[in-house]
């Protein structure tokens, strides 16, 4: 299964802790580092994290001079700032230098995670997903909207049900809302569209798909969130 990877530099050991736990039971793949410098070793090893979550006040080389660095090698990740610091001037300079968001210490851990998922949520980075997506038992053409399977069949899919398809896709591992799908799909507040129309699309897409709606299903319905996209090859680029 993809999971959403995050990287947590952060150099107290208590606040790295306690931020990892709570990233890993929300269903992410977290990978900690305590210093600036074996967080930038981390992402030169692996290009697949998805966001980083950055403390300002870091031992050897800080918060400021780490997101400089990232933003000349990856200039699309998305980082949030953890500091102590509460000075209008700090916060300025952090976003000057590309921070997608700031959370100021002591925070509170749901508010974090509604953040994370905000910034993950409009990042160019992280909504990538191949044309084609290889999903074990069919091959779905994003492109063309259509289903086709190893016995020849060609299940055209609707504009919606390939926008769902697709964002699922692109968020991998982790529970995704109803309403979350109503602001992104539908582009409406969630209080002018009924949960249900969500429910119904996604019965849909399951059906033409062949998916089962259970827990060993493509599509899985967590009860009273939403649903969670359990793709083992979600993302990846069939060849012609």
């Amino acid at each position: 299964m993809n999971l959403t990877r995050v990287l947590v530099i952060e150099d107290d050991a208590a606040i790295r802790r306690g931020v990892c736990d709570a990233l890993a039971a929300a269903g992410f793949a977290v990978s900690p580092a305590e210093t600036g410098e074996r967080g930038l070793e981390l992402l030169a090893e692996n290009s697949n994290y998805n966001l980083v979550l950055l403390d300002v006040v870091l031992p050897g080389q800080d918060g400021m001079s780490v997101i400089a660095t990232i933003r000349e090698q990856r200039p699309a990740l998305p980082v949030i700032m953890l500091t102590a610091r509460g000075s209008v001037e700090d916060r300025v300079r952090g976003l000057r230098l590309g921070a997608d968001d700031y959370v100021v210490k002591p925070f509170n851990v749901a508010e974090l995670l509604a953040r994370v998922e905000a910034v993950l949520r409009r990042s160019p980075d992280r909504n990538q997903v191949a044309a084609e997506l290889d999903l074990g038992h069919c091959v779905a053409d994003l492109e063309r909207r259509a289903a086709r399977f190893p016995d020849g069949r060609v299940v055209e899919l609707s504009e919606k049900e390939t926008d769902l398809l697709s964002y699922f896709a692109a968020h991998p591992g982790r529970i995704v809302t109803r309403d979350e799908l109503i602001e992104r799909i539908w582009e409406l507040n969630p209080r002018r569209l009924q949960t249900r129309t969500v429910d119904m699309h996604v019965a849909r897409l399951r059906e033409k798909l062949g998916d089962d709606a259970s827990s060993s299903g493509l599509i899985v319905t967590v009860r009273g969130k939403g649903y969670r996209f359990e793709s083992a090859s979600a993302a990846a680029e069939v060849s012609p």
